[in-house]
């Protein structure tokens, strides 16, 4: 299990590093990250790629714009 889910940690620098691959984590911890940045609104302020994957997770109905995972 991801050390972001035993310790219920995940911070702006964290859901970061995992949304760009620098932080290697399991599906569940990526769309905790996801989620984080979705729900903080991080991924509209940062570097395009972010906002486009973003909306791309919301469109597919994965995590909802409030930052629900859904799946």
């Amino acid at each position: 299990m991801s050390k972001y889910v035993d310790k219920k940690i995940m911070t702006d620098f964290n859901a970061t590093m995992i949304a760009e691959g620098v932080d290697e984590a399991d599906e569940q911890t990526q769309l905790m990250a996801w989620a984080h940045l979705i729900k903080t609104g991080l991924c509209w302020r940062l570097q395009g790629w972010f906002g486009r994957t973003a909306a791309n997770i919301i469109d597919r109905g994965i995590i909802s714009k409030d930052g629900e995972i859904l799946v």
